[in-house]
Order: structure tokens, then C-alpha cells, then sequence
């Protein structure tokens, strides 16, 4: 099971530190992703974190504002959100994929959590 936490309320320039925990398997045995899906849109890849040398990429709309980490001991992987932007309002999903790389795309991931909102307004 994969469970995300963390969202809310928060005004432009505010942060969020979502997170992504797991329960049954070991989430360092995969590459870790966060994607997020706004009503009306498709669902776009924002970070990922890799099995072995914890390589991380970023989507271009969030570089240099979010940064994702792993914490094998707690079993989460964690997505710290700082100056949000409207644009950043949407339902956050955290998701594995079992080939240990980091793809941003939706269809190599095997298992998805059930989101946590963000919302981002003044």
C-alpha cells in the first residue's frame, strides 16, 4: 500500500512537504514517483527518485522549487514544495516503478497511492 500526506491550503509562495509511505514492500527496491493530475488535465510526471543512486529528476515547471528525498529507515519518500504557484494546485500521486529508473511516464508505474490534494490560492 502506498499512502501520500501532506496536502492542504496554502497560499503563492508558501511550501508543503508531501509525503509517500509505504507498507508491504520496501520502497528503496523501486524508483519513486510523484505526478499530479488537475481537473481537465492529463496526469504529468513532477519528480522521481531512482532505486539504486537515488538519481533524481524533476519536471521543468517545478526545478529549483521542489526537491525529492528518501528516507529508507521511515519507509517514505518525501516531496518538499516551496514558492507554490497556483498552477501547482492539483492531486498529488506518489507511484512505483519496479525497473528501479526514473521515466516520467504514467505507464511504467505498477502501483499508485490515492493522491492528496493541493490547493495553492490566496
Amino acid at each position: 500500500q502506498l499512502v501520500e500526506s501532506g496536502g492542504g491550503l496554502v497560499q503563492p509562495g508558501g511550501s508543503l512537504r508531501l509525503s509517500c509511505s509505504a507498507s508491504g514492500f520496501a520502497l528503496d527496491d523501486y524508483a519513486i514517483g510523484w505526478f499530479r493530475q488537475a481537473p481537465g488535465k492529463e496526469r504529468e510526471g513532477v519528480s522521481c527518485i531512482s532505486k539504486s543512486d537515488g538519481n533524481t529528476v524533476y519536471a521543468r515547471s517545478v526545478k529549483g522549487r521542489f526537491t525529492i528525498s528518501r528516507d529508507n529507515a521511515q519507509n517514505t519518500v518525501y516531496l518538499q514544495m516551496n514558492s507554490l504557484k497556483p498552477e501547482d494546485t492539483s492531486i498529488y500521486y506518489c507511484a512505483r516503478d519496479p525497473s528501479g529508473v526514473c521515466w516520467m511516464r504514467p505507464s511504467r508505474y505498477d502501483y499508485w497511492g490515492q493522491g492528496t490534494q493541493v490547493t495553492v490560492s490566496s
